[in-house]
């Protein structure tokens, strides 16, 4: 029950056999009963009510929520911000204050009061409402947003990760292959791949100016996102399902853990400098070494990817305070090496000579992902970062299972996996979820 504003209480490179065997018998299924939505059988300059104006919705009002709400409109001066859901309503108003402090956008906000919904289940009504989707919720619900924004025919853009446990990655999967179907512009917030400085790197690096890649090591170090709060400080009565989402970074089932929720940035690197290839096996050492206080998150972790060709890629992820914080990555190649580091994108010969170093424009990521976004709707040239998001989601979640349970995981492993993370929250508030504890690995079985 979706809970109004006035009630109380979120081009890859073809990939392996057993993928390209699943998107295909997905699709010709998908194909034989499904009808082309009237928005993409418009003409690309026709949306909303006959117009141009282009509605958007935002599922999802928090911090990187309200960025990419903002960086919408800024993106395209005819679109209109007219729906927004948040599991808590008093998150959605604060969203919409924040944007209509932007003179620049103030214009293009045009959420009526009815229009902001809060509750597990406000998204639907945002779906229905609007022509674009952004969906920027804890992970663990973006799944199923994706698959109703698809479902309807929306363009979406998806916050990463895609999804928590593999049934989830299984399920966007499915729902990629609906919106290739339907020709809908699909943007992944792995924002990286449209920075200037890192994309002239890789285009390099995949262009052969290294050689060959046979090692790739990235680090995501830093303090924790969001620490989770004494049980003392819990409201007498609060559900636990609303006690959990309220501090969704330290539940795996809502935000991966650390590793697959933000240190997915650095998988995508690797994921990047490999061609998008994904890799055969990992395995991983990790651990919570500082007091939980009722999440399940490990706080460390380190991954050992091994691709088919005996290439590796090592990821160090830690989120502990008073630690050395670093976010870099090198890439090992038979005769160069291409850096992201404190000096910015370069590449080095064999002697530690530097051959190449990017000094070309700058501009904010994510701001740039959002503008070729919408260019690529206006064009009916549509970006779909489908295949590629995804793959990036199963290595880190795959990297999270090795390091749970102690196993080395394949890629087939991962891609059959049963684990499902996720509770049914059809009731809202009143829906029940599964506490689990802290994997121990080696206990903790794959399931």
């Amino acid at each position: 029950m979706t809970d109004p504003i006035t009630t109380q209480s979120t081009t890859a490179r073809t990939i392996d056999e057993s993928r390209r065997t699943f998107l295909k018998s997905g699709s010709a299924a998908l194909a034989g009963g499904m009808a082309v939505t009237s928005l993409t059988a418009l003409s690309p300059s026709v949306y909303a009510s006959g117009s141009d104006i282009l509605r958007v919705g935002l599922i999802g009002a928090g911090g990187r929520g309200t960025g990419a709400a903002s960086q919408a409109l800024h993106a395209d001066t005819k679109t209109e911000l007219v729906a927004v859901a948040d599991a808590f309503p008093e998150t959605a108003v604060r969203s919409i204050e924040r944007l209509k402090a932007d003179k620049s956008i103030v214009g293009q906000i045009k959420v009526a009061d009815d229009h902001v919904f809060g509750g597990l289940n406000g998204y639907k009504q945002v779906v229905e409402m609007v022509d674009v989707v952004l969906l920027a919720t804890p992970p663990g619900f973006r799944p199923m947003h994706f698959r109703a924004a698809v479902d309807a025919g929306k363009h979406v853009f998806t916050e990463k990760p895609m999804a928590t446990d593999p049934v989830g990655v299984q399920s966007v999967f499915e729902s990629v292959a609906i919106s290739k179907e339907k020709n809908l512009a699909v943007l992944a917030g792995f924002c990286w791949r449209y920075e200037f400085q890192k994309k002239a790197l890789f285009e390099r690096v995949l262009d052969g100016e290294i050689g060959d890649v046979r090692a790739v090591y990235g680090t995501y170090l830093t303090s924790p996102v969001k620490p989770m709060p004494p049980v003392s400080t819990r409201p007498e009565g609060m559900s636990d399902i609303e006690w959990m989402v309220r501090n969704w970074y330290n539940f795996t089932w809502l935000s991966g853990d650390g590793l697959v929720e933000q240190a997915c940035h650095t998988v995508d690197w690797i994921a990047w400098a490999m061609g998008d290839r994904p890799p055969a096996s990992v395995t991983a050492v990790g651990g919570r070494q500082l007091p939980a206080h009722g999440g399940n998150i490990f706080d460390h972790i380190e991954l050992n990817f091994v691709w088919d060709n005996d290439a590796r890629g090592f990821l160090s992820q830690r989120q502990i305070p008073g630690c050395h914080n670093e976010n870099l990555c090198t890439i090992l190649g038979t005769t160069g090496t291409g850096k992201i580091g404190r000096r910015g994108s370069t590449i080095n010969d064999l002697t530690g000579k530097e051959t190449w170093k990017y000094d070309g424009p700058k501009r904010d990521m994510y701001q740039q992902e959002h503008d070729e976004f919408f260019a690529s709707i206006r064009s009916g040239n549509h970006i779909n970062d489908g295949d590629r998001m995804v793959n990036s989601t199963m290595m880190a979640i795959m990297g999270r299972m090795a390091g749970y349970t102690g196993k080395e995981v394949t890629w087939e492993m991962a891609m059959n996996s049963k684990l499902s993370l996720v509770p049914d929250v059809s009731n809202g508030w009143d829906s029940k979820v599964e506490f689990r504890p802290t994997a121990l690995p080696g206990v903790t079985p794959f399931v």
